[in-house]
């Protein structure tokens, strides 16, 4: 059978990983495909592309597909979640200037406890306080209003949350556009190494594991080309086992570095792969256990119970119906799609799809179609669970 080409979207970030392993590594090239990948400045832009036929898949933040089922964002072409492609990945920063405030105050910089992060820079931030997000439908802005909102709000302040592509988010704070940002790594390490910001937060502090982004086509393309979205997909899965062994992890820094990809130094790259972030230019140094994941447990499997929670959050801060909201979430995260092309492939499935977000306290067994299935821990950093069936 003839290789068949097929365009994919990404912005340069180490999440991406992928999507570029699959071309890189051959994982595509087994399923008889070529991947011509396209590097986009912006999530807008990824996202225009993928719905005006640019191209057929995408590297895409989660929330994006659960957005345009809900009819927000001007948007509405049906797109659909076929994985996820990454958990976790998110930094909280702040300029240094806030940053000397907070350590002034006794805050210690663990980059553990989420509340007393939150309070520390309410505490420490002036009238308004402006924080950059890569796009307005991201984990990134989610966590974001979820951590605050949580842990009281912006009492006596003014949350002004303003959108800055990726690659720009150092730039914005040097230029004194943001006093914060939350965004994907490289970038937030970029802000360390230009000397501009220090690291504050990961976003796996306020949820442990928080599907950050998908692989994402469109719908109708997936029904009417479904052999090619499951050789996609199993590519790209392949590519995720290759690197969530964590025996490549030098070689992919290498990889994503090129200046075809992410054109950043493999050292700092290699921070996010390993989970040692340095959060200030003091050099120190901070561990994350399972700061991005690719592979391990259920970590590409495109729960609906993740999607329902993105809509909750989007239609409280919206105001629109939450349950319609998580009723048309549920839609665009694939998990037929999911079992039907990697049963055989990948080793077990869920048995469910859809659990109690946030119930997972430690690295549990759970029934599956084959026999038990480990689930990675997924707190919220407020010990709320959040149940898709309740009203």
């Amino acid at each position: 059978m003839n290789t068949v080409t097929l365009r994919a979207g990404y912005v340069p970030l180490v999440d991406a990983a992928p999507l570029i392993v699959a071309h890189e590594m051959g994982f595509a090239e087994e399923e008889r495909l070529a991947l011509d990948l396209h590097r986009a400045p912006s999530w807008s832009t990824l996202r225009d592309m993928l719905v005006l036929g640019q191209i057929e898949a995408a590297h895409m933040l989660s929330p994006v597909p659960v957005a345009m089922a809900m009819g927000v964002g001007g948007i509405t072409e049906r797109l659909d979640a076929l994985s996820v492609l990454c958990v976790n990945g998110p930094v909280v920063g702040v300029s240094n200037a806030l940053a000397k405030k907070m350590a002034a105050a006794g805050f210690a910089f663990d980059f553990k406890n989420a509340a007393a992060a939150a309070q520390a820079l309410m505490s420490a931030a002036d009238s308004p306080l402006r924080i950059g997000v890569p796009f307005p439908f991201s984990m990134h802005s989610e966590l974001l209003h979820y951590w605050l909102r949580e842990s009281g709000g912006t009492p006596g302040k003014t949350l002004e949350v303003k959108t800055v592509p990726p690659p720009l988010m150092a730039e914005a704070m040097a230029k004194g556009e943001v006093d914060a940002f939350c965004v994907g790594e490289p970038w937030a390490s970029i802000a360390v190494e230009n000397g501009v910001g220090a690291l504050l937060l990961p976003g796996s502090a306020i949820w442990e594991f928080e599907p950050d982004k998908v692989l994402a086509v469109r719908h109708e393309w997936v029904e009417t080309q479904s052999d090619l979205a499951g050789r996609l997909l199993r590519a790209v899965w392949r590519a995720g086992r290759w690197i969530g062994s964590g025996n490549h992890l030098t070689t992919l820094s290498e990889i994503l570095a090129r200046p075809a990809y992410l054109n950043i130094s493999p050292e700092v790259i290699d921070r996010a792969l390993t989970g040692r972030l340095i959060i200030n230019d003091h050099g120190d140094e901070r561990y994350v256990d399972r700061f991005m994941e690719f592979h391990a447990g259920t970590s590409t499997f495109p729960w609906r119970s993740q999607a329902a929670w993105i809509a909750a959050q989007m239609a409280g801060r919206l105001g629109v119906d939450g349950a319609a909201a998580k009723s048309a979430a549920r839609t665009v995260f694939r998990t037929d799609l999911y079992r039907r092309y990697l049963r055989g492939i990948a080793p077990d499935l869920p048995g469910a799809s859809e659990k109690i977000e946030g119930a997972v306290d430690h690295v549990t067994t759970a029934a599956s179609e084959s026999g038990k299935l480990f689930l990675m821990p997924d707190r919220f950093f407020d010990g709320q669970k959040f149940d898709p069936s309740a009203d």
